[in-house]
């Protein structure tokens, strides 16, 4: 008659492989959670409360914090014993259109039809229009690369 003796390897082997099998199993899911979650930096962020600067009240608060920001940096300067600058000057810069100057005044033209054609195309689809001056700002800097 055959001895029936299990020995400790035989126990690892009936018992402990198959559950560190379910085990692995299961935890594949954990894995792939990680990363994830509220701190993650890959998620979407959520648009703005007010629409973004795309809408006319979007682009109001960001006039607004603008000037809060120029009469507090006067003020601190006021408060240094330092003339204080011009709140008004200092918004007409930041409102300037940044256009570059050395562009090709053609291109320049060119890029400013594209703008006001794009403008009407969303206004037909019931979009807010772009700002002219400031997308054809835009559309100059990234074309300022690709040449070379």
């Amino acid at each position: 008659m055959p001895s029936l003796a299990v020995t400790n390897g035989d126990v690892i082997i009936i018992v402990a492989v198959p559950i560190a099998a379910i085990a692995f199993a299961g935890a594949g899911a954990v894995y792939r959670e990680i990363g994830k979650g509220a701190f993650a930096m890959d998620h979407e962020k959520p648009p703005p409360p007010d629409g973004g600067l795309s809408t006319h009240a979007g682009r109001a608060a960001q006039q607004a914090e603008i000037r809060q920001m120029l009469e507090a940096k006067a003020y601190r300067q006021r408060k240094r014993g330092e003339k204080p600058l011009d709140i008004e000057e200092e918004m007409r810069k930041a409102n300037a259109p940044s256009v570059d100057v050395h562009a090709d005044p053609a291109l320049v033209e060119e890029v400013r039809q594209l703008v006001i054609a794009r403008n009407k195309r969303r206004m037909r689809h019931g979009k807010d229009p772009l700002d002219v001056e400031a997308e054809i700002a835009r559309q100059l800097r990234d074309l300022e690369g690709l040449g070379q």
